[in-house]
């Protein structure tokens, strides 16, 4: 047997023993799931509380009550003990919908979370309605499995300092209550899944626009002998919903930046993982591919702009820095994209353009005698130059200063910055300019230690709208987001909701099609944070936190990308739902 071969069989066999139920003793591997409400849960976020109660749940089980019951008694009989309640939906039979509808029938007052893909589920081994788990935070393990009425004594003895004794409570249960995963019953057949013709193109579609050399990702992938040596570490990724780096709740809006994998793909990537990964036969795309990775994603700019260099010390904190470019070009043109190429991206930050007049004391620009002024674009990590919408641009009038806010981080290197703008240039007027609106309030302040402090910002429009894009941000503390369109006669529409924030990737949400709001529209940004301990990113969680530039402060800023919609063309777009 040859080392690629013993290899694939340790992992083969590494999960042979953790795919069926889990048994008292062993070890819970760490995952995140929405729940019903569309709030984000990861498990080992609750390292440290004494114990974790996870209860199966089906809106079809008859008898679950009973179970819901035990574990309303134990939440009541260990409130305020660190003792943390959820239960999990692995069952293809339910949605959203009628998991809700199953929570409030039967008065369930902990999370539902949602396990789409059946991967979670599958781990854990949790074949019926009421099947629980009680876990072991300081070690993740499994201290009882079996039903809820008998897992108190686990939890009490937790909550003592103790070990339990591991034990295990088979109950049969009911045929409705019984979650069927149809991919149990292929396990053998998953040593089958191509990775010529199924993984490699997947992770090449999805992944190694970063995962190259010369990418964003830690690690370039190559070759097969590459993807097997990370195998465990994609699975964790995808179970935690880390990667690919996708935040926006699936139920609320579709975006044609999309980066997320299907449940599907997700089924198929970790069941590949599970039975060792494979090789199998074929041709290995990854290290066969020769793609051009071009330095200007949309190709060679009309105007290329030096943005003038900074030097970044090895440590300590750099302020905004804020640099101002007159316009190259003689004329007034209109921009239909731009892109921005860092220098050295293990300091830069992001970049946030604005054009306008040079402000008097020559720090900031001001408003154009002319023209409303604006932005056009930035740059964060991992977000590609994309072209304007269709037949929309930004006006650039020939007399107008660039200003770049700069946002550096020190990364243990004195190093500098040289980087440049792309600029790409209509021919002729386009048919819609395009422009920006900006939520924000500078007023926030969250309370020290708070897991989930929420505060708004919001504009009533006083004309028709298209929006395009949706843009949330804030610091190392945010938590969720989104965005709502209150409408006039008092009706909601969520457009964009962010359940997992991550300040890592600064994600525009372009819609797939654009979506009207008409005049009187209350358009609602509202931002929680994770001001706590628990929260990993938090640099103080005894501090009260104002609004402020640097990361360490926080920000409720959102940014609507639009264009203004004619009185002729409402009723038009309104009957096509908004579509152009």
């Amino acid at each position: 047997m040859n080392l690629q071969s013993f290899s694939t069989l340790l992992l083969s066999l590494f999960f042979a023993a953790s795919t069926f139920a889990l048994a008292p003793g062993e070890r819970v591997d760490n995952f995140r799931l929405l729940d019903e409400a569309g709030s984000s849960h990861e498990l080992y976020y609750f390292s440290d509380t004494k114990a974790f109660v996870l209860m199966a749940h089906n809106s079809s089980c008859q008898s679950m009550q009973e179970s819901v019951q035990a574990l309303a008694a134990m939440q009541a009989s260990y409130a305020d003990q660190g003792v943390e309640f959820m239960l999990i939906n692995s069952d293809l039979r339910d949605d959203r919908s009628a998991i809700r509808a199953s929570v409030a029938d039967k008065n369930i007052a902990a999370p539902v979370l949602m396990d789409s893909t059946q991967i979670i589920g599958e781990s854990l081994g949790a074949m019926s309605a009421g099947d629980t788990l009680v876990i072991n935070p300081s070690n993740w393990q499994v201290a009882y499995f079996g039903g809820a009425q008998n897992a108190g004594q686990a939890v009490a003895s937790l909550l003592e300092g103790q070990l339990p004794e591991l034990t295990s409570d088979n109950v049969s249960a009911k045929q409705d209550c019984v979650v069927d995963y149809p991919e149990l019953a292929l396990r053998a057949q998953h040593a089958n899944i191509s990775y010529s013709d199924t993984i490699a193109p997947m992770l090449s579609e999805n992944c190694v626009t970063c995962h190259r050399v010369g990418g964003i990702g830690p690690f370039a992938m190559n070759d097969y002998n590459i993807v097997r040596g990370f195998s465990l570490m994609i699975r964790e990724v995808v179970r935690t919903q880390r990667m690919p780096p996708w935040h926006a709740d699936p139920h609320f809006g579709e975006f044609s930046n999309n980066r997320a994998l299907s449940d599907e793909e997700v089924r198929t990537l970790v069941h590949w993982v599970e039975a060792g990964a494979p090789r199998g036969e074929g041709a290995d795309l990854l290290a066969e591919q020769r793609r051009s990775w071009p330095k200007w994603v949309m190709g060679e700019p009309d105007v290329i702009i030096e943005i003038p260099t900074e030097k970044i010390p090895a440590s300590g904190v750099v302020d905004y820095k804020y640099k101002m470019v007159a316009n190259p070009l003689e004329k007034d043109v209109w921009v239909k994209a731009t892109e921005i190429i860092p220098g050295d991206r293990t300091v830069l930050h992001h970049v946030i353009t604005s054009f306008g007049e040079v402000a008097t004391e020559g720090r900031r620009v001001g408003k154009l005698k002319r023209g409303s002024g604006g932005g056009l674009g930035g740059y964060v990590p991992g977000a590609p130059g994309m072209p304007y919408p269709a037949d929309s641009g930004v006006f650039l009038p020939a007399d107008a200063t660039i200003e770049f806010q700069m946002h550096y981080t020190t990364s243990g290197l004195a190093t500098s910055d040289t980087s440049y703008m792309g600029v790409y240039l209509h021919k002729e007027k386009p048919e819609y300019e395009l422009e920006t609106m900006v939520l924000l309030n500078p007023r926030i302040r969250i309370p020290a230690g708070d897991a989930n402090h929420m505060e708004i910002a919001q504009r009533t429009l006083d004309k028709d709208i298209l929006v395009y894009s949706l843009l949330p941000h804030a610091h190392f503390r945010g938590k969720a987001s989104e965005f709502v369109a209150r409408y006039a006669d008092g009706s909601e529409e969520k457009l964009l909701s962010v359940p997992r924030y991550d300040f890592n990737w600064q994600t525009t949400y372009s819609l797939n099609e654009p979506k009207l709001l008409p005049a009187g529209t209350q358009v609602v940004h509202r931002t929680w944070w994770d001001n706590s301990a628990r929260n990993p990113a938090n640099p103080d969680a005894t501090r009260v936190v104002p609004w402020g530039q640097q990361s360490w402060d926080e920000m409720l800023f959102g940014a609507v990308r639009y264009r203004t919609v004619d009185a002729g063309e409402v009723d038009q777009l309104a009957a096509s739902g908004g579509e152009e």
